[in-house]
């Protein structure tokens, strides 16, 4: 028997994959640009965490309002296939029957097909919903578990390359556990952020960390240059 596995990543799995993405990197080059500038790790403490609870106020509202529009869009186009179904009946079952044949069914079932279906009209607007227009129904509540989570989700990350500073004094120190603590974590995230979306996990954890990396890099180097050392 030939069992097919298909690996679907739920709304859930992607409001992890986006917090985490912006929580490892932005703090992690944050806490690197500042350890080039200042000798204090405190400083970069308190500056870091003030970036993580700005950073994920913003992104769990970003969540928010797409979970939000989403489902608001949905809403309004669902008002309008009930409208045309009462108003075009005739205009929408032709529509439906173009789906079918699109299909591939002959014009007899494209027209059986459409009569079955144009006598539930619930049901009728849910296959215009998902046929015509290409729209899944919102899950109930999904702008604000979006937004919990990818707040969530970003605080964790983002105290990842942060946790050093706080038991080391001395941020250039302070740097280098958060570097090999951050650069792996990047590469764990990387590699399962890429099994979830269907990609290789290996060439997708090596993307994300080096796209941590420059990060990191850059802000340190600028950091240092501003600071003339």
């Amino acid at each position: 028997m030939h069992n097919e596995h298909h690996l679907k990543s739920s709304d859930t799995i992607q409001d992890i994959v986006i917090g985490m993405s912006d929580g490892l990197t932005v703090p992690f080059a944050l806490a690197a640009g500042l350890s080039g500038a200042v000798a204090s790790s405190g400083i970069v403490v308190t500056a870091g965490i003030a970036e993580i609870v700005a950073g994920s106020i913003a992104m769990g509202l970003g969540g928010f309002l797409a979970g939000k529009t989403e489902a608001d869009h949905y809403d309004s186009e669902l008002k309008r296939e009930y409208d045309e179904v009462e108003r075009l009946p005739e205009q929408e079952k032709l529509e439906v029957r173009e789906v079918f044949a699109d299909f591939g069914l002959s014009e007899k079932l494209q027209h059986e097909a459409t009569e079955e279906i144009a006598k539930d009209k619930e049901k009728w607007v849910d296959f215009m919903m998902r046929y015509e227009l290409g729209l899944e129904k919102p899950q109930p509540n999904r702008a604000r578990n979006s937004a919990l989570t990818i707040g969530i989700s970003y605080i964790v990350g983002g105290i990842i390359p942060l946790s050093p500073y706080f038991f080391i004094a001395n941020s250039q120190e302070g740097l280098y556990y958060s570097c090999a603590i951050t650069v792996v974590c990047l590469f764990v995230f990387g590699y399962f952020k890429s099994k979830v979306t269907g990609q290789p996990p290996i060439s997708g954890a090596f993307k994300v960390l080096v796209i941590g990396a420059l990060a990191a890099a850059a802000a340190f180097g600028i950091a240092r240059l501003v600071n003339g050392k």
